[in-house]
């Protein structure tokens, strides 16, 4: 088989969550232990630091990389979901720049382990995470910033016992797997502290932070409170190359744990500057098009949850005077809690709603359907691109066009201008 026909069966035989939804999520790490296993424990051949949350998780791994990376180390990336290539979830970052698992590294690995994934029908982020392990092994890295696909105590990377683990934040997001309340996702998070392993906690609210401070003396962890630290680092929110006002969150919480790791200060500050540019992370307040030549403005975000999306709308609320128009184009997965979303998005906007090319996606008339009996309206499109060419159409040089709501919807988006 070609590398494209593997990557077929890969995603067919064992479907993404991002793609399929529930029928994809896989409870427990006892698979995912035979897996490590049979693969020797990869990761015990390296440093590694983990990081949970329900936002901001990529963001602060992708900072702490190019921070890790800027301070000479060869650095293992592995996050989740990738936008636009599959090898996007593992990469090395070092010498300001990144590089992905390569195909014939994909290949190989598929091509080895296949028998065991036929016999004990992993899923695919066990795969991923093990493919990710394994190839960092091989590609001897001093250190790998690992991020948790779904929860933290039950996910599958919490094989690894990491130098250091931080939790950005706790929002209400996957219930059904993680808890109804902010305290019982708490506890799910909590649960990649480990023994005597410290832990950075980006943020909390009153029911969040008893269940991180009791985790931590249990486990004899000194814990570590983002906002109550000391700047360590001379670098401040719009020396990122990597924009959004949210961003402030995420630096604050790499601060911290670069303090903690007591890393050279000048070279970790310069890496976190260039972290877009040293680890290839897209879709964060991301400009696809500069105004000009009475065109918009283009702005893409993967804000994908109430949570996020509140972040969003509050630099809405910031930057709209700088615009005669915001037009957002927007498309959800059909899993979300569209009540939640409603609460949190921007007034001041004129939306067209859209369905992003995903098996989940929820269709731009059931969002625009959801959304009207909730006191938002807006114009419809079937795909990303139908929608773009609509508020194109309308919009000049003074307007903004942002694009968002999902993943997949960010992933359509940047086609547009590939």
């Amino acid at each position: 088989m070609t590398y494209e026909e593997k990557l077929e069966w890969l995603f067919a035989q064992f479907p993404t969550y991002q793609q399929v939804g529930e029928r994809a999520f896989k409870s427990g790490i006892g698979t995912m232990t035979v897996l490590d296993e049979a693969l020797g424990r990869p990761h015990s051949c390296y440093k590694t630091i983990h990081i949970a949350g329900t936002n901001g998780k990529g963001s602060t791994s992708h900072m702490l990389a190019a921070a890790l990376a800027a301070c000479g180390l060869r650095t293992g990336l592995y996050t989740s979901p990738h936008l636009k290539n599959f090898r996007e979830r593992a990469r090395i970052v070092e010498n300001g720049s990144y590089r992905y698992i390569s195909r014939e590294d994909v290949e190989s690995f598929l091509d080895r382990w296949k028998p065991l994934f036929e016999a004990e029908r992993p899923s695919f982020f066990e795969i991923t995470t093990a493919m990710a392990f394994d190839w960092f092994r091989k590609e001897n890295v001093d250190i790998a910033v690992i991020e948790t696909g779904l929860g933290g105590r039950l996910d599958s990377t919490n094989v690894i016992t990491p130098i250091l683990s931080i939790i950005t934040n706790i929002g209400l997001e996957h219930c059904r797997h993680l808890g109804f309340t902010l305290k019982e996702i708490a506890g799910e998070k909590a649960g990649i502290i480990k023994p005597g392993v410290p832990v950075v906690v980006g943020e909390t609210v009153n029911e969040t932070r008893p269940v991180f401070e009791a985790k931590a003396r249990e486990c004899g962890s000194r814990i570590v409170f983002a906002c109550e630290c000391q700047k360590y680092l001379d670098v401040t929110p719009l020396q990122l190359d990597l924009k959004g006002d949210y961003q402030q969150r995420n630096l604050r919480t790499a601060d911290a744990a670069a303090a903690l790791l007591e890393l050279p200060r000048q070279a970790a500050a310069e890496g976190i500057r260039r972290c877009s540019a040293a680890t290839g992370l897209r879709g964060r307040w991301e400009t696809l098009r500069k105004a000009g030549a009475d065109k918009a403005q283009v702005i893409c975000d993967t804000g994908h949850n109430a949570h996020g999306i509140r972040w969003i709308r509050e630099q809405v609320d910031r930057i709209c005077c700088d615009y005669d128009n915001i037009f957002f184009i927007f498309g959800v997965v059909a899993d979300k809690d569209i009540d939640a979303i409603a609460s949190v998005l921007p007034h001041d906007v004129n939306y067209i709603f859209t369905q992003p090319s995903c098996e989940r996606a929820l269709s731009a008339t059931d969002l625009a359907n959801a959304l009207h009996d909730r006191g938002i309206s807006g114009r419809t499109a079937p795909t990303v691109a139908q929608a773009f060419a609509v508020a194109d159409s309308i919009c000049g040089e003074k307007d903004l066009i942002l694009i968002g709501g999902s993943n997949f919807t960010v992933c359509d988006a940047i086609d547009l201008f590939a």
